[in-house]
């Protein structure tokens, strides 16, 4: 079984995009695919024992039940938690889109059903003085899923990212609906604005479940759009 890789991207930072995706892995694993989860560039690593760490990259190697080294799941890790290519100068490293794409190429030729990419912070998070995460995106030819962090400026920031996708000439393959907060008024007519004004299907409407594993979102989402 092949399929094309998904990107994973958001309408912000914090609007869990990582927690999304580990569901959505689980989900496919336990549909009995063969799953790889991937954060390319992660800013916001620890040292352990000599080497830097990322907690989404770690989750997304525990979701995906994937023996792959750390490397490969995170090639480019940065330890500072600010913009990508901020933390890149800062290393003395160059951050290059062909660079990103063929190390994501490499792994998705691995013996694998379903790949997730997720990136880092929104969609046009640039990675040098010229690039965007976006360009990775678009260099794979990747289905793009839309993490939405429901709260207040969500929706133009939800159909601003729609369109500069639309714009890339790609897929929009489906968006989710996440509660960050506990209380953000008018939750369903919001989602309901979403849903009027997005071709793509809503795979799921996750309500604000707190500091708790992956797992709990699994009900609230639908796979299927995404393996059809």
């Amino acid at each position: 079984m092949r399929r094309h890789p998904f990107f994973v991207t958001g309408t912000d930072t914090e609007v869990g995009k990582t927690f999304v995706t580990s569901a959505l892995l689980g989900l496919a694993r336990g549909r009995g695919l063969r799953c790889i989860g991937m954060k390319p560039v992660a800013a916001g690593c620890r040292l352990e024992a000599g080497t830097l760490r990322n907690d989404d990259a770690l989750a997304l190697i525990s979701a995906s039940g994937t023996t792959l080294d750390y490397e490969t799941i995170n090639p480019i890790a940065l330890q500072p938690h600010i913009a990508p290519h901020i933390a890149a100068t800062q290393a003395g490293r160059t951050l290059r889109a062909t660079d990103l794409t063929a190390h994501c190429r490499a792994v998705m030729a691995k013996d694998v059903d379903f790949v997730l990419i997720e990136g880092a912070g929104g969609w046009l998070v640039p990675i040098n003085d010229t690039e965007t995460l976006a360009d990775v995106c678009i260099e794979l030819q990747a289905a793009v899923i839309l993490v939405v962090g429901m709260k207040l400026g969500c929706l133009n920031h939800a159909l601003l990212t729609a369109a500069a996708i639309e714009q890339a000439g790609l897929d929009l393959a489906g968006w989710i609906a996440n509660s960050v907060t506990a209380a953000m008024p008018r939750l369903d007519e919001n989602v309901d604005t979403l849903r009027t004004r997005f071709r793509a299907p809503c795979l799921g409407v996750i309500p604000h479940l707190g500091s708790v594993e992956p797992s709990a979102a699994q009900p609230f989402l639908d796979l299927d759009p995404l393996l059809s």
